[in-house]
């Protein structure tokens, strides 16, 4: 690794020696069935915070009594947020802070983009915010990244909460501090490591989340057990229509495990330099397909789906995994109502169209495409794969 190039991108370079490993998360379950509001620390030092999980959090003013003193809070939404969820927070903040004021976003990927980003600092310098002001990302994953990108930003930064109401958020990316904002040729390329003081799951949102949302949250949750617990995968697979019929017992079980582990790696590898690549199974396929697309064509949790199984058949090609294993998770991708094949991106070379958009995953150096792969059941690896291999499995998992 040069000097040069660990410089200018420290946070997203791995470690020599991570290169080829295989990781394993020894993460022990507390899953549990009380009904009641359930808690994931964070150990990050003085950066460490909560993950608050239960239904109805989100409109009890109780909920935010730890945070930092401030006179003006601002939430950030979006338009099919906005009007399910917006007053109640409004209303549970009111106590805390003299001013809650709320600026609402274009919902979908496709706007995931600096002209985005700066509603949100036109509405913190429109209302005069300062180093005290506290966001709230009362969204998805979008909401939450760029709500987390401008928390960075401004005033070199301030403190925000993620409020997350998918799925997909509640398992994954409002946990663990990464902000982005796409650019056009690739996904979450500009971006900081920026964590929250708090994250509050309130799974009563997920009663209005779209199915197709749903299934694309659940992708997040299903990568949990190659990559660290087959138990959790054997859970998965006993409660997938539970999942699907928005069983509140089943969801919680599915946030709290997936939270647990996700915390657990983060707090041994909070800037991705070695072990926490493994939470991007299924991504370097993934984020292919999403940018390959249109921002927005595909659901991120979808290109996951399709991204997994796609690493799964790479990991089998390479003697990693055997038929059985692939073929298990394919079957769960599948009842979790994700796309099995990737879709073609490039008609005249579809492979080279793909491995073009994976060179600019975070993961690359040098040109040199890496993948998450699952190296034995319930454990992760990050390594290179010939180009012709690649071209392989690109040609057996994608439509056409």
């Amino acid at each position: 690794m040069s000097t040069a190039n660990s410089y200018l991108h420290p946070a997203l370079q791995l470690d020599a020696d991570a290169i080829g490993k295989t990781f394993s998360v020894a993460c022990p379950s507390a899953l549990s069935s009380d009904p009641g509001t359930q808690t994931v620390a964070i150990d990050l030092g003085e950066r460490s915070y909560a993950i608050l999980i239960g239904a109805g959090l989100m409109g009890v003013p109780g909920t935010y009594d730890a945070l930092p003193a401030a006179a003006t809070a601002l939430i950030v939404t979006n338009t099919t947020v906005a009007p399910l969820y917006a007053d109640a927070l409004r209303v549970a903040l009111a106590p805390k802070y003299a001013q809650v004021h709320t600026v609402t976003l274009p919902d979908g990927e496709e706007h995931k983009n600096w002209q985005t980003l700066n509603l949100i600092f036109d509405a913190l310098l429109q209302h005069g915010s300062d180093r005290k002001t506290v966001l709230f990302a009362l969204g998805g994953g979008v909401v939450g990244d760029m709500t987390g990108f401008a928390a960075a930003s401004y005033m070199r930064g301030v403190p925000f909460v993620q409020v997350p109401t998918t799925l997909l958020a509640q398992v994954d990316s409002s946990v663990g501090g990464k902000t982005a904002i796409n650019h056009p040729l690739g996904k979450n390329m500009i971006g900081a490591f920026y964590q929250p003081q708090l994250v509050v799951c309130d799974l009563a949102t997920l009663d209005t989340l779209p199915a197709r949302e749903l299934s694309a949250g659940l992708a997040e949750v299903i990568k949990y057990g190659p990559i660290a617990d087959m138990d959790f995968m054997g859970w998965l697979e006993e409660h997938m229509d539970a999942l699907l019929a928005r069983d509140r017992t089943a969801l919680a079980h599915a946030v709290r495990r997936s939270c647990e582990i996700k915390a657990w790696v983060v707090g041994q590898d909070e800037r991705e330099a070695g072990l926490r690549a493994i939470l991007n199974f299924g991504h370097t396929f993934g984020h292919a397909i999403e940018a390959g697309m249109g921002y927005g064509a595909w659901l991120h949790g979808e290109g996951v789906g399709a991204g997994m199984v796609m690493a799964a058949e790479l990991s089998r090609r390479l003697g990693l995994v055997d038929d059985a294993f692939a073929a298990r998770l394919r079957a769960l991708v599948q009842r979790a109502g994700l796309p099995l094949r990737g879709p073609v991106l490039d008609a005249a070379d579809n492979a080279g169209r793909y491995l073009e958009l994976m060179r600019v995953d975070k993961k690359a150096e040098a040109g040199e495409i890496r993948f998450v792969l699952i190296d034995g059941p319930g454990r992760a690896c990050v390594r290179a794969a010939p180009d012709a291999l690649v071209r392989e499995v690109i040609a057996a998992c994608c439509a056409g």
